[in-house]
């Protein structure tokens, strides 16, 4: 077997450093009323109603950049402007085009997916308030745009989405906005000279229509099993309780939903995966990890109209459990998790206002181990993160786009072997902030950086696309 080399030196790794505890009834009450969701809703967008008040959020005063070498720590995009010259480390500045220049007079980006063409082509998503951008990055790096589809409903910032096969799959939390599937096929013609507003009545594939109000926060896929979720469709006291809500894609022009999983409630952000790791008991069922505001909450949804909670877990510092992702899709005995609230609330490891990056051993889902940490060195929000080839493309907001060495975790799960091997800042207006940071929810949302060229995509609130790349490598 392929864990037992290592099995017994991680009991006791995981032994020495578990910081996992039940979770707190007590505040748990707070969770699952959404009292503690409402406040950071407030938090967000008081942040964001500031940044429109001085003129932050209108992305028509940031002029699209090209290439800018990363030099002595910085990646000056117009020569002496500081509000072009971005922070970094072994990553280049390819290209930048605002959010007005990508078709959204409303700005306000959200989150961001990549799809790569059967020819190589890659092609990239992005949320904005009032609908999707979708672009082409060149093969030197530049932004073409090629047009959009608009919102279903009504402008809103929070706008998920992802990939399924060649599909898009996107959410909103807009009331009465469902989810729309389209096909990204449809952009390998599509001439960049003439960009193309797309059709919700005429471009859709597919519109998903069986969420309580039409709204959702997140999008989730299990693409070996042909299948979507969607994740805090509210309201909380709905049949599905904004919990799981499966949908059906095997034919994507006609969307269905087998079931919910209701019993833990809200759920923020999950993974959902066929289980190949070492948890026997387990093997070949369809598996979630669910993010669920101060839990992770492990879940068998092999049967969707049946499905049960294998654990739930919260952890030393818990505030808002966010998202996370597995180490190791092949292995499943690890994953990362972020928390949104923890710096904000100075609770735990993040007293100090420096992101951190929870470590969980996995290997056994009904007993999962919080065994470590990892603390970057600027202080942020951390937010999203996606693990490819042993690496963490992070997105720290204010910090912008982080890539951590995730490799060694397995064999250390404390996380003293994890080390950050590149950055590129997104938001120098906190750069002269006390430790080079701010922490709020500013800058970086969302990062794309599973391309096989190398380019990375970030998607900012205020100002709009990076493409940049590691000049390392």
């Amino acid at each position: 077997m392929k864990y037992a080399r290592i099995g017994i030196l991680l009991s006791l790794a995981a032994a020495a450093f578990s910081m996992e505890m039940p979770p707190d009834e007590t505040k748990d009450a707070k969770y699952k009323s959404g009292e503690v969701h409402n406040n950071i809703v407030k938090a967000k967008e008081a942040t964001w109603n500031r940044e429109k008040s001085t003129g932050a959020m209108n992305s028509s005063h940031y002029h699209e950049l090209g290439f800018a070498a990363c030099k002595d720590g910085k990646a000056e995009a117009v020569a002496g402007d500081a509000s072009n010259t971005f922070r970094c480390g072994n990553i280049d500045l390819y290209s930048f085009r605002s959010h007005v220049s990508l078709g959204s007079p409303e700005g306000e980006g959200s989150s961001s997916w990549g799809w790569t063409s059967d020819d190589g082509r890659e092609f990239v998503a992005i949320g904005q308030s009032d609908g999707t951008a979708f672009i082409e990055i060149l093969s030197n790096g530049t932004i073409s745009y090629l047009g959009r589809l608009p919102q279903y409903s009504t402008p809103i910032i929070w706008r998920e989405l992802r990939g399924y096969k060649n599909y898009m799959v996107i959410g909103s939390e807009a009331v009465g906005h469902n989810i729309q599937i389209f096909d990204m096929t449809k952009l390998l013609e599509q001439d960049h000279m003439s960009p193309k507003t797309f059709s919700n009545a005429d471009d859709l594939t597919g519109l998903f229509t069986d969420l309580p109000v039409g709204r959702s926060h997140n999008i989730v896929i299990n693409e070996a099993k042909n299948y979507a979720v969607s994740v805090g469709a509210m309201p909380r006291n709905s049949t599905c309780r904004a919990g799981l809500i499966f949908i059906d894609l095997t034919d994507p022009s006609n969307p269905t939903t087998p079931g919910c999983a209701a019993q833990d409630g809200y759920v923020h952000d999950a993974q959902c995966v066929e289980y190949k790791g070492p948890d026997s008991a387990y093997l070949g069922r369809d598996i979630c990890y669910g993010y669920n505001e101060d839990t992770l909450t492990i879940y068998d949804v092999t049967d969707k109209a049946n499905s049960s909670i294998i654990s739930r877990t919260s952890y030393e510092g818990a505030t808002y459990t966010h998202q996370g992702w597995l180490l190791d899709e092949e292995w499943q005995d690890f994953l990362v998790m972020d928390d949104e609230y923890d710096e904000l609330e100075k609770a735990g490891a993040a007293a100090d206002g420096l992101p951190v990056t929870y470590i969980w051993d996995v290997s056994d889902l009904k007993k999962p181990k919080q065994t470590g940490l990892y603390k970057s060195g600027t202080p942020a929000i951390d937010h999203n993160q996606y693990i490819k080839d042993g690496l963490s493309y992070q997105s720290n907001y204010g910090a912008g786009l982080r890539i951590l060495d995730v490799s060694s975790i397995r064999k250390d799960p404390t996380g003293n072997g994890v080390k950050e091997v590149a950055f590129f800042d997104v938001y120098p207006e906190d750069d002269g902030e006390a430790g080079g940071g701010l922490v709020d929810f500013v800058g970086s949302w969302s990062s794309y950086g599973m391309f096989k060229s190398g380019y990375i995509f970030v998607n900012t609130i205020e100002r709009g696309a990076f493409v940049v790349k590691r000049n390392d490598l």
